[in-house]
């Protein structure tokens, strides 16, 4: 008896959730079986295909969770909302590393993580367009996100691919069509082309001391630390996707740190909205919203 009462709860939980999710290694590197958590909304008949967004978390490279709570419920959120939503995990890089990713990480160390966890994002999305049949996914409408460090690797693999990779024959079949950056930055903003640009959301604090907001140097580092790396953040990328005529959504928080990497659900909706407009309808929309910190 005690049996199907559990069984009844279990089968509850899944109905009450409306979605279903499937985990799959999608690549093994060294001693990493890398895995993704696939949200599909749980009614879907077998010959549709849905926009879909992938996340990558942040955590430095060196923490963090596919399998986080707001990674869950970002998650839920999308594939409730015509979306299938993946989480996915990556190599973690910094995780143990006695000089951390702060000013005792070389630029050398630093600008190779960066290139790793955008090659297993790049894998990652390689891995869904081989099996997009099965998982619903519509191969013309990928999305990738990222919070942090996160952010910085997503925006590394949509814009700094020929930068970062050295064979990108690889990728050939990938297309992003969005992005979602929480706090990210990237190296050199002219690898933004009217070829490669895509609809873009942006959320940064401009006082945030990790990832610059601006084009400023990497945590702050001085110039002669070893980890001196001056980075582009949302208020530059911004500025050349205007120049470009390319949609944007740029939510700026003046005064705001490194806590508006964190995921702001109270925006999902408007997030949503503009991804649908720019990416499923080809409205161009420029957006900026400013919010002042607490």
């Amino acid at each position: 008896m005690r049996y199907r009462i559990l069984l009844l709860i279990i089968c509850f939980s899944v109905i009450a959730s409306a979605q279903n999710i499937t985990t799959h290694v999608y690549s093994v590197k060294n001693r990493d079986s890398l895995k993704l958590d696939v949200y599909t909304p749980q009614k879907i008949a077998d010959s549709i295909k849905l926009p879909v967004v992938v996340w990558m978390h942040g955590g430095g490279f060196s923490g963090g969770s596919r399998e986080g709570a707001d990674e869950k419920k970002l998650m839920k959120f999308v594939s409730d909302n015509g979306f299938i939503g993946v989480s996915i995990s990556y190599r973690l890089l910094r995780k143990g590393a006695r000089t951390g990713f702060g000013c005792k990480c070389s630029k050398e160390e630093k600008l190779f993580t960066f290139a790793k966890a955008a090659e297993d994002f790049l894998d990652a999305t390689n891995f869904l367009i081989t099996y997009s049949d099965s998982l619903h996914i519509d191969t013309k409408k990928i999305i990738a996100g990222g919070s942090s460090a996160g952010a910085e690797a997503v925006l590394s693999a949509v814009y700094m691919k020929d930068y970062f990779i050295e064979d990108t024959t690889l990728y050939d079949s990938i297309h992003y069509a969005g992005v979602m950056s929480f706090a990210g930055a990237m190296v050199d903003e002219n690898y933004i082309t009217k070829e490669n640009a895509v609809p873009t959301v942006m959320f940064h604090g401009t006082n945030d001391n990790t990832v610059p907001y601006s084009k400023d140097v990497h945590h702050k580092c001085k110039p002669e630390d070893k980890g001196y790396l001056i980075l582009n953040g949302s208020g530059v990328i911004f500025t050349r996707l205007e120049t470009l005529n390319i949609s944007y959504y740029l939510f700026r928080v003046e005064g705001g740190q490194h806590e508006v990497s964190s995921i702001n659900f109270k925006e999902i909706n408007n997030i949503l909205s503009f991804l649908k407009s720019t990416i499923l309808d080809s409205k161009v929309i420029q957006t900026k919203r400013l919010e002042f910190k607490k």
